[in-house]
C-alpha cells in the first residue's frame, strides 16, 4: 500500500473561534488546516482490509491537541480510538464513507475537518494489526491476522496463518529491541522524535501459495522530556516498562478531569498531587460512592476500554454484587490502558491499573491491546517443580484462554471470572492501605504522606503478619526466586515436588504468592474467598513437576487442594481480613466450602474433575456459555501483578 492524500474531498470549517497562545508558554493555539491522509488508494482498498485515516495538523505535535473522530456517511466502522490523531478500521462493506475529525485546543478552540472517500478494490485477506499512535519509548506490538476457514468435516470454523511471514521497516527512523520470534508477531521500542513521526512497516507472506502484503503505520507522537525525579518513570523502572501511554478521562465531563489527567499517569508528575485534588473516592462521596463517582474517575488510552469497564460493573449492581463499588471507594483512580501489563495498585498515587485483556469482547478491541509480554514470565524457571493454580466451575474451568490468532467475539459472561479476580485482588491492596473506616479521617496533605501516619501503626496486612504470621522460611525463600527474580541456591535448585509440599500444605498461606509480601498474602486471601462467596468460584492450587514435553513427567501432582481458603486453619485470617476490608461479608468463613484433595500421581490437567461439584449460585449465566473451539481452559503457574512497586524516600 501507499499514503494516499485525500485532499480534494476535504472541507474546512472552524467553531468556537479565538483561544491562542503565545511564545511565553501560553496554549498553542490551533493549527491553519489539518491534512488527512489514507493510509491506501481508495482503488486498493477492499471489503475487509484494514485501513487507517491520519489528521496530521499543519503545524504542531497532536499533543498540544484533543482529537475526535465520529463517522457521518457509509456503512458503520468501529474506529479503534476516535480520540487519536490515526482512525483505524476495517471495511465492512462497499459504500461512500465519510468521517470527521475535530481538533480541540486547551482553550476550547476547535477546528473540523471532513474526509471522504469510496473503496472500489478488492482485499487479499492479508491483514496486519493495526495501525495506531504510540509515544515515544513505548514497547509496540504488530500482529499478522489469521483467516478462518470452515473444516468440512467438522463444521467447525478453524484458523489459519499465512506462510513464509516476513517484517520490515519501509519508512522512518530505526526502531530498537526488534523481536520477531513468531513470525506473525513483530515487537519493537518506538525510537525518540523530535515531533510526531510517522514509521511504515510491511509485512509479506503467501496464502495459498499467491503472494500477499500489507503495510501498518505507527504514529510515534514527540512527548515533553521526562524530569528528573518522575513518578511514572520509578514506576517504568520498576515494572521494565519503557514508555507511557496518553491517556484521558473516560468522561470528558468529569470534575477531576484536570486532576485525573495530571497526577496518576503522568511522566510530568514529580510530587504526589496533593489530597484536597484527587481525594480517595469514598472521601469524595462522603462514605460508599455511586456508579457515576466511580465512573467519573476513570482513564482510558482507547474509550471502548471506560465503555466495558461500566458496563461490567452496571451488570454486577443488576445481578445484586455492590462489592466493587463498594472496595472501589479505596482508590483515586482507575487507569485502564493498552500499555498496561501486568496490573498493579500504587499508594503513591492511589490508583488501580488494569490490563484491558480482561476486558475485550470483539476482535478489534483486542488489536489495540499491546501484546509485550508480561517481564516476570522467565523466574524461576530453575527450580524443579511449579506451583500452578485455576478458577474452576462445577468441576470445569472457570475462564477460558483465547489464542492471540483466534478472531472471535467474546461474551462478558466469559471474562467475568477474570476480572473479578482481578479486581478482588486489587481493591484488596487499596482497602489493605485505607480501608473505608480510614477514609473520613483523611488529612494529610498527599496520600502518600496519610500512609505514612498510618503505617506508624501498621496496615491491615502488618496486623495479618503479627497475629498469624506464616511460618515457613523455605518458602518465602523460593518466592524470592519466583517472583523477585533472585538467583536460586543450590539447595532451592534441588527441592523437588515432594520437599515444597512440605513446606506449603501445613502453613496458612492460600497461594505461593502469599509468600511474596505480606500485602500480597492479605490480597489472595480476600480474592479467592470472594470469588466462591459470590461465583461459586473455587480456585485450584498444586505441587507439580515442572512443565514436560513427556506426558508422563508433565505436571504431575505431589498434592493439591481445590478451595484451599476453606481450610480451617486459615479461618481466623481470613476472618481478620475479611472484617477490615469488606464487613459486610465477614459471615462468609463458615459457610465455604471443605476443600477438596487432588489425587497425587495424576497430572494437573487430568484433575479438573474432583468428586462431586456443589452448584452454587452463580450471579452471571456462565452455564451453556458458547464455547469458541480455539478456547482452552485457563491456568497459571506465575503471581498476579508485580508484589512491589517504588516507595518514595
Amino acid at each position: 500500500m501507499t499514503r494516499w492524500m485525500l485532499v480534494p474531498v476535504l472541507t474546512l470549517s472552524l467553531t468556537a473561534c479565538g483561544g491562542g497562545g503565545d511564545d511565553s508558554g501560553g496554549p498553542t493555539p490551533l493549527p491553519d488546516g489539518v491534512a488527512i491522509t489514507l493510509s491506501d488508494s481508495p482503488n486498493q482498498i477492499g471489503v475487509g482490509q484494514s485501513i487507517s485515516l491520519y489528521a496530521e495538523p499543519e503545524t504542531g505535535n497532536s499533543i498540544h491537541y484533543r482529537y475526535h473522530w465520529r463517522q457521518v456517511t457509509g456503512p458503520t466502522v468501529d474506529i479503534a480510538n476516535p480520540r487519536s490523531p490515526i482512525a483505524a478500521f476495517e471495511i465492512p462493506e462497499s459504500g461512500n464513507y465519510g468521517f470527521e475529525v475535530t481538533l480541540t485546543d486547551a482553550s476550547g478552540a476547535s477546528l473540523a475537518q471532513l474526509v471522504q472517500f469510496t473503496p472500489t478494490g478488492t482485499d487479499d485477506g492479508f491483514n496486519v494489526s493495526r495501525d495506531h499512535m504510540v509515544t515515544e519509548g513505548n514497547r509496540v506490538s504488530l500482529r499478522v491476522q489469521s483467516l478462518p476457514i470452515t473444516d468440512p468435516g467438522t463444521g467447525q470454523t478453524v484458523w489459519y496463518e499465512p506462510e513464509n511471514i516476513q517484517w520490515q521497516q519501509v519508512s522512518g527512523p530505526a526502531v530498537s529491541n526488534w523481536v520477531n520470534e513468531e513470525p506473525e508477531l513483530l515487537l519493537f521500542t518506538a525510537p525518540s522524535v523530535t515531533s510526531d513521526t510517522l514509521l511504515t512497516f510491511k509485512a509479506t507472506g503467501t496464502l495459498e501459495g499467491a503472494p500477499a502484503e500489507d503495510t501498518v503505520w505507527v504514529l510515534v507522537t514527540a512527548e515533553p522530556t521526562v524530569p528528573e525525579g518522575s513518578l511514572m518513570a520509578l514506576v517504568g523502572e520498576g515494572l521494565n516498562k519503557p514508555g507511557f501511554a496518553r491517556v484521558q478521562t473516560y468522561r470528558s465531563d468529569s470534575q477531576w478531569a484536570d486532576a485525573l489527567e495530571r497526577c496518576v499517569y503522568d511522566t510530568q508528575l514529580v510530587d504526589p498531587c496533593a489530597l484536597s485534588a484527587l481525594p480517595l473516592i469514598g472521601t469524595e462521596a462522603g462514605g460508599t460512592p455511586s456508579l457515576d463517582q466511580v465512573l467519573d474517575r476513570v482513564l482510558v488510552s482507547h474509550p471502548w476500554m471506560g465503555e466495558q469497564f461500566e458496563a461490567f460493573l452496571r451488570q454486577q449492581e443488576q445481578n445484586g454484587n455492590t462489592d466493587f463499588r463498594h472496595l472501589l471507594s479505596a482508590v483515586t483512580a482507575v487507569v485502564i490502558s493498552y500499555d498496561v501489563r501486568p496490573s498493579f495498585y500504587w499508594v503513591v498515587t492511589g490508583a488501580i491499573y488494569l490490563d484491558p485483556e480482561d476486558l475485550w469482547m470483539t476482535p478489534w478491541q483486542r488489536d489495540t491491546i499491546n501484546e509485550a509480554p508480561d517481564y516476570r514470565s522467565g523466574f524461576g524457571s530453575a527450580l524443579q517443580f511449579l506451583i500452578p493454580w485455576r478458577y474452576t466451575r462445577n468441576n470445569e474451568y472457570a475462564s477460558l484462554y483465547y489464542p492471540q490468532w483466534a478472531r472471535v467475539d467474546r461474551p462478558m459472561q466469559a471474562f467475568e471470572p477474570d476480572l473479578s479476580s482481578l479486581l478482588y485482588h486489587e481493591l484488596a491492596h487499596a482497602n489493605d492501605f485505607f480501608p473505608r473506616s480510614t477514609q473520613p479521617g483523611l488529612s494529610a496533605p498527599t496520600l502518600w504522606e496519610a500512609y505514612l501516619e498510618r503505617s506508624a501503626d501498621g496496615i491491615v496486612s502488618d496486623s495479618l503478619t503479627s497475629s498469624y504470621p506464616l511460618g515457613s522460611e523455605e518458602m518465602f525463600g523460593l518466592a524470592g526466586v519466583a517472583f523477585q527474580g533472585e538467583e536460586p541456591t543450590l539447595t532451592e535448585r534441588n527441592y523437588t515436588p515432594t520437599d515444597v509440599t512440605g513446606f506449603f500444605e501445613p502453613d496458612r498461606a492460600s497461594d505461593f504468592y502469599a509468600y511474596s509480601t505480606e500485602r500480597e498474602d492479605l490480597a489472595m486471601l480476600f480474592e479467592e474467598a470472594m470469588m466462591q462467596h459470590r461465583f461459586g468460584i473455587l480456585r485450584d492450587v498444586a505441587v507439580t513437576t515442572p512443565r514436560s514435553e513427556v506426558p508422563a513427567l508433565d505436571l504431575i501432582v505431589d498434592w493439591g487442594q481445590r478451595g484451599r481458603i476453606g481450610e480451617p486453619k486459615l479461618a481466623n485470617r481470613l476472618t481478620l481480613v475479611l472484617n477490615a476490608l469488606l464487613p459486610e461479608v465477614s459471615g462468609l468463613v463458615d459457610s465455604l466450602d471443605t476443600p477438596i484433595p487432588m489425587r497425587p500421581g495424576e497430572n494437573w490437567f487430568d484433575n479438573i474433575e474432583l468428586g462431586t461439584p456443589v452448584i452454587a449460585p452463580a450471579l452471571a449465566p456462565l452455564d451453556g456459555l458458547a464455547t469458541p473451539s480455539a478456547t482452552q481452559g485457563r491456568w497459571h503457574d506465575g503471581p498476579r501483578h508485580p508484589h512491589s512497586l517504588p516507595t518514595l524516600q
